[in-house]
Order: C-alpha cells, then sequence, then structure tokens
C-alpha cells in the first residue's frame, strides 16, 4: 500500500480496514452452520431418557467372558467377568453400530455403589469405534465370587492410572441422556 505525504501511515487504522472487509466477506458468504449440521440423521432414533442397566446373573449369563488384569491399591487384581459395553449393548441401551449424533454421545453411564460412591463414563468413551475405554463389571477375583466387602459385582479399569472408576459393591448401572 502506498504511503502518500500528506497522510501519516498508522498499521492499526491499516488492521481496521482490514478487519472490516473480512467481517463484510464472512457476512457475505452466509451462516456458517449450514455448512456443518450435527443432527442426527433419519435413521438414528432418539434415544431413552434413561435406561436402567439389569445386574442379574442372567442378564450376564449370555456375554462373554472375559478375563481382567489390573491392579488397585497396590493389589494385583486377576478377575472374570463381562465388557460393560456388551452389557450396555444387551440392555438396549448402546446401539451395536459406532455412535453417531449428539443425542448418542451425549448419553452417561452412571455406576453407583451402596455407599453412594457413583462414578460416570460417557458413551463415546466406551463405544469401541471412539474413546475404546475398556470398562469390566465382574463378580469373581482370583478364582472365587467377590466377598461382601468388593461385591457382588465391581468394576474394573485396568487403563485407569488410578483405581477411582473402579468401584466395588455396584447397586445400579443407569444410562442417562442429556
Amino acid at each position: 500500500m502506498p504511503v502518500h505525504p500528506a497522510q501519516p501511515f498508522h498499521p492499526s487504522a491499516t488492521l481496521r480496514r482490514r478487519a472490516r472487509l473480512l467481517l463484510l466477506a464472512s457476512l457475505a458468504a452466509g451462516p456458517v452452520a449450514a455448512q456443518h449440521a450435527h443432527a442426527p440423521g433419519a435413521d438414528t432414533p432418539a434415544p431413552p431418557p434413561s435406561v436402567e442397566i439389569p445386574l442379574e446373573a442372567q442378564a450376564r449369563a449370555g456375554l462373554a467372558q472375559a478375563r481382567v488384569e489390573a491392579t488397585a491399591h497396590g493389589q494385583a487384581l486377576d478377575c472374570t467377568g463381562v465388557a460393560l459395553v456388551d452389557l450396555l449393548r444387551q440392555a438396549g441401551a448402546m446401539p451395536d453400530a459406532p455412535l453417531r449424533g449428539g443425542a448418542q454421545l451425549g448419553r452417561r453411564v452412571e455406576v453407583v455403589a451402596r455407599d453412594g460412591y457413583r462414578v460416570t463414563f460417557s458413551l463415546g468413551e466406551l463405544d469401541p469405534s471412539l474413546g475404546n475405554r475398556q470398562v469390566f463389571l465382574v463378580d469373581r477375583c482370583d478364582g472365587q465370587p467377590l466377598d461382601a466387602a468388593a461385591g457382588p459385582l465391581r468394576l474394573v479399569v485396568p487403563e485407569d492410572s488410578r483405581p477411582a472408576r473402579g468401584i466395588r459393591q455396584i447397586e445400579r448401572i443407569t444410562v442417562l441422556s442429556p
């Protein structure tokens, strides 16, 4: 841009002019929201507001058993149970297909212990195609059923740095929608 001797050069005036031009150009381009829609497709039904997951042995009987090794409070755990994602899918609380859209990705799993301790996972965190967080609902450790201090059910989250979400004495698992 040429500098005229009658008008001193002011960088801030030039920047303001450029900002105005960019603003006008963006307004002329139309709304940006139309370029990226988050609405679920017609084939994605709205999830129910909440789903209570059955915890009885017969609800887990048909699911694949997994061996899970982890450490909790310095103690090695060698447990067996089912993948939480399999239990959620069997209960109809999580689709078999990869999660899509805000309706599914905003949902969360709340796990509550007998003493009121609770932990939460997002469905996206558990979905094998997204977060792929491995979480297991176990009923046996070291070849024995869990005792009253740990059971009858507990979560084991082997990838967590601390066992804070390895909740014991599970009383309820609920999938909640926003």
